[in-house]
């Protein structure tokens, strides 16, 4: 009897787990499968109740002019330059000082571990007017209104060092041990064992920084000032008309040139999402 009451209660925490996956799954897909849906269809339809999820004829020209309506291509070049720029700035910056409070003997140590854990509770909003005069006179230069200006303060960021270092700790001491008494310095040491075995992790965090790069609207829409210097995120907002006649069609179909290329890139990196996230997990 206690073996079928323990299937039966299997059985109904299976059953339980793969329902919640699908509701999960519906609240993530069902904004996706709208914005997809709306940038097919009129606005007529899009405000049509009940709501049509299947445009009667699809109406391709909503990406057309979408396009048509902002300089998008130059959209697109100013988010690439950005987006490469500081997600490598931020992997290498984040690469070099995990290592060193990993492996390095330095005073004080501690307290500056413990002053990455505090500016992991500071608000990126509470930086932007700090950030923002300092572009505008750093070098006795103006910065404001350029990709270095966009770039470099997002350069690093406490939770990237913080997620490396905590990988670090987790990688085999025998390994690391064993290059050491070879005569492997610890430029060497990174780029040759530590770099190779925390590939997952890295790629992690790689998409985690891409992704927040590429869709950061608030700092490219403050340092910025003409409409040649601006991103697909604040790009979009050409589109809203200020008397409420939105292009809804237009809009989603807009969005899409946004989300796309972030999606083609988590299907062919989604492998190392998780290995990534719980490396280290256990080591402090």
């Amino acid at each position: 009897m206690d073996r079928l009451s323990n299937r039966r209660w299997f059985g109904v925490w299976q059953v339980s787990s793969y329902g919640l996956m699908l509701l999960l799954v519906l609240l993530i897909g069902a904004p996706l499968l709208w914005m997809l849906s709306g940038s097919l269809r009129t606005t007529r339809e899009i405000y049509a109740v009940p709501p049509v999820w299947i445009p009667t004829e699809p109406r391709w020209q909503n990406f057309v002019d979408a396009w048509n309506a902002a300089p998008f291509d130059r959209f697109y070049i100013n988010t690439i330059v950005t987006t490469i720029g500081g997600t490598s700035l931020e992997i290498i910056n984040a690469t070099l000082t995990a290592y060193a409070i990993a492996f390095l003997r330095f005073p004080k140590k501690n307290w500056f571990f413990l002053g990455l854990l505090l500016a992991l509770m500071v608000p990126s909003q509470v930086t932007i007017l700090p950030n923002y005069i300092t572009m505008a006179n750093i070098f006795g230069q103006n910065w404001i209104n350029t990709y270095q200006g966009m770039i470099l303060p997002g350069a690093s960021v406490a939770f990237g060092t913080f997620l490396l270092r905590q990988a670090f700790l987790g990688l085999p001491r025998e390994v690391l041990d064993a290059a050491r008494v070879d005569g492997c310095g610890h430029l060497r040491l990174l780029w040759d064992i530590v770099v190779p075995m925390s590939q997952p992790v890295l790629v992690t965090f790689g998409l985690i920084s891409l992704v927040a790069k590429w869709n950061d609207y608030l700092w490219p829409l403050i340092i910025t000032n003409t409409e040649n210097m601006r991103t697909l995120t604040v790009g979009i907002t050409y589109l809203f008309d200020q008397e409420g006649d939105t292009q809804w069609g237009v809009v989603m179909a807009a969005s899409i040139f946004v989300i796309l290329p972030l999606l083609v890139i988590f299907v062919f990196a989604q492998k190392y999402i998780i290995n990534g996230l719980t490396a280290g997990a256990t080591k402090g």
